[in-house]
């Protein structure tokens, strides 16, 4: 049986995906065996852990390179990359640590491995599902509890890139509640498993705001988990507007935005208006992550990334590489 590595602590949804495809997964080694290595298909890395021991980073690359597995990162954070230091930025660019890229979002994504594919954040259902709630049951229009709400982290003292996310949800409860709208924003630490499934279950608009690779001078194109979750569990979503929206849902069908507050308060109030509209693109969207958006589909393209790399490999030389071999010898002497 084939297997993948995963050195990617804490990413329990994309280990349960490759299991789910038939892989037997290895987790969080840096060190792999002669034997961890004989059937492996490919190697799953947070770039952020990788690059801040550069050196290692470099030689496992070598010697995956040796035993043709490619080296993969997945990028959750782009195009923020979790505010990592410029000089470790610069190196990720110019020295070949990685095979294959994969990114939620394609912004600042093109010179960091020869190989980049669009692989957006998903749905786990271990977390969001509908918990034997029909979505029958979720067009009775007396069901909700809530208007509008939110589940996420708002407290910007703690979480300083999430000021403008707590400034947002501060001014909207405000003006929904002159207009007599009933609204619940919670924090989300202390929430238990469950609570945030009959949360959406509960709330006729769900809404999305704000992330924390939003945290730089550019906004991310990538969709929050979120904005798969919530249609996971039958919700209606309304998100700020994310430009690789419309690469993952049918816009107007699937997936509705908005672009200020001013359009936010005017959509919240069209989609309370028009329920059965707004239950129509909540069941559509549900379809649609069912369908192409869950963490076993997102293993499923990193097996086909790793296949095609591959078959490269066999069909053809490759390029001169520009990792390990590139760091001059006193270096790579030193790291032992």
């Amino acid at each position: 049986m084939s297997t993948f590595i995963v050195n990617y602590r804490n990413f329990t949804p994309i280990v349960e995906g490759l299991r789910a495809c038939g892989y037997t997964v290895i987790e969080n080694v840096w060190d792999p065996s002669e034997e961890d290595l004989r059937d492996c298909h490919g190697y799953l890395i947070c770039m952020y852990n990788g690059i801040k021991r550069p050196l290692r980073f470099l030689r496992l690359h070598s010697r995956l390179q040796r035993h043709g597995i490619p080296l993969i990162a997945w990028d959750r954070d782009g195009p923020w990359h979790k505010g990592e230091k410029a000089w470790r930025l610069w190196l990720l660019k110019h020295v070949r640590f990685l095979d294959i890229y994969a990114t939620h979002t394609l912004q600042d994504s093109d010179r960091f491995a020869p190989v980049v594919m669009y692989l957006p954040n998903a749905a786990w259902t271990h977390a969001y599902h509908l918990a034997g709630v029909t979505l029958e049951q979720l067009r009775d229009p007396n069901r909700y509890r809530y208007d509008v709400s939110f589940f996420g982290r708002l407290d910007a003292a703690k979480y300083p890139e999430m000021r403008e996310r707590a400034a947002f949800f501060s001014e909207l409860e405000q003006r929904l509640s002159r207009q007599g709208v009933s609204t619940c924003l919670r924090h989300s630490e202390g929430m238990s498993l469950s609570e945030p499934i009959d949360f959406i279950q509960r709330s006729r608009i769900n809404l999305s705001y704000g992330a924390g690779c939003d945290d730089g001078p550019e906004r991310s194109w990538g969709l929050p988990e979120r904005c798969y979750g919530v249609p996971a569990c039958g919700g209606f979503l309304l998100s700020d507007d994310r430009r690789h929206a419309e690469d993952d849902f049918v816009v107007g069908k699937e997936w509705i935005h908005f672009s200020t507050l001013d359009d936010a308060v005017a959509k919240i109030r069209y989609y309370l208006d028009h329920f059965d509209e707004a239950r129509r693109i909540a069941e559509a969207a549900h379809a649609r992550v069912m369908k192409d958006h869950l963490y076993v589909n997102r293993a499923r393209s990193l097996i086909d990334a790793a296949t095609a790399w591959r078959k490269r490999v066999k069909e053809g030389p490759q390029s001169a590489p520009r990792g390990w071999e590139s760091i001059p010898e006193m270096w790579r002497r030193d790291a032992g």
